[in-house]
């Protein structure tokens, strides 16, 4: 597995976000609420979409617990926040991340995290920080198919 280090200058992201616990995964919900308004987003930049977690505090992973809530969402990234339709909310991305590139079902990407967070973060000289995780789901994804690729953004800062 490598990464690479990319600082991300602001990405602002409008869409739908739920309160979830990865024991009460709400993902197909959220999904399913967001997907009929994606296409309806004035100046949207691009056709990927984002998947982005907003954790309480930046040690969520060290002391892990599947009950522990935090905030999902679903999205698309825009030029600007000047027009952000009525049911959707905003989120804005920037700072210094590892970048991973997950090749895999959905489903099975929790080793891959576990791997990120107990192996890669720790040995790179880099600490988590409190900001945004993200995935970016392109043209390569494909919905749980063992052949769908997508970009994974981790918060970090130097030690």
């Amino acid at each position: 597995m490598n990464y690479s280090l990319k600082e991300i200058k602001t990405v602002y992201l409008v869409g739908k976000s739920i309160k979830m616990s990865f024991a009460v995964n709400k993902t197909a919900q959220l999904w399913s609420s967001f997907m009929p308004f994606r296409n309806k987003t004035p100046n949207r930049k691009g056709d990927e979409l984002y998947a982005a977690e907003v954790y309480n505090d930046v040690d969520f992973f060290t002391d892990f617990d599947a009950s522990r809530s935090f905030q999902k969402w679903a999205a698309v990234q825009v030029e600007t926040l000047n027009e952000v339709p009525e049911e959707m909310k905003t989120l804005e991305v920037s700072g210094l991340y590892m970048v991973f590139n997950y090749k895999g079902k959905s489903s099975e990407a929790a080793s891959f995290y576990q791997s990120i967070f107990s192996k890669w973060v720790p040995a790179s000289g880099y600490t988590l920080d409190n900001r945004p995780h993200v995935a970016v789901m392109g043209k390569k994804y494909k919905n749980d198919d063992p052949s769908s690729e997508e970009e994974i953004w981790i918060p970090v800062k130097k030690h």
